[in-house]
């Protein structure tokens, strides 16, 4: 199964009252996760950055007809966080805009997916650079009006990271200034990795 059938299928009939956009963007991050998982990238609890009982009871709340599939992943933990993983684990965690369980479920997976190695609206299995900014901007307000000259966010990330822990990411003495200003404000354009795999799939058939 690709990507964006299991996408179809997760983000299916949702709970009444569930945000719309909020279940598009964790369906989004539970199908390309399952798919990876399913092609052998590893574990989906370890590559969504939750406990099997945390995605169980995601599921269940915002898209409760997969509720007896994720239930499967009950009692099964998620592999730790370490070092970049953890630190910007806690920047997510602590830029919440509400503090809502959903904001802090959204910082774990974040954290975790950003392990991943495209660009970080990629990762996640969103349509575009702007769903992410729209999702961050909900949800993670503090940070996101931090980013004022729209870098890339996961350099954006850690360069916040090294810069509140008082190390020097960056010898530039100015972005504007800096002979590599691709590396962290380039095109972040592209394609969806959900319709990338769907048409790997139908190019081959």
């Amino acid at each position: 199964m690709q990507p964006a059938d299991i996408y179809a299928w997760i983000a299916g009939p949702t709970r009444p009252g569930c945000d719309g956009f909020d279940a598009h963007v964790v369906a989004c991050i539970l199908a390309l996760s399952a798919w990876e998982a399913e092609t052998g990238a590893g574990r989906i609890q370890d590559l969504v950055g939750l406990d099997g009982d945390v995605i169980a009871d995601l599921a269940a709340e915002m898209f409760p007809h997969t509720a007896a599939v994720f239930a499967r992943l009950r009692g099964q933990t998620c592999s730790p966080r370490a070092g970049d993983e953890a630190c910007l684990q806690d920047l997510l965690r602590r830029s919440v805009t509400d503090g809502t369980v959903l904001q802090l479920r959204l910082a774990d997976m974040i954290a975790r997916r950003c392990l991943r190695p495209n660009h970080l609206w990629q990762d996640l299995g969103l349509r575009n650079r702007r769903e992410l900014g729209w999702m961050l901007n909900r949800h993670f307000e503090p940070l996101a009006a931090r980013n004022k000259s729209d870098m890339k966010w996961k350099k954006f990330f850690y360069r916040t990271i090294c810069r509140d822990d008082g190390y020097m990411l960056c010898s530039a003495p100015s972005c504007a200034e800096c002979d590599d200003f691709e590396t962290c404000f380039g095109d972040e354009s592209g394609e969806s990795l959900l319709a990338r795999t769907r048409r790997a799939s139908d190019l081959a058939a």
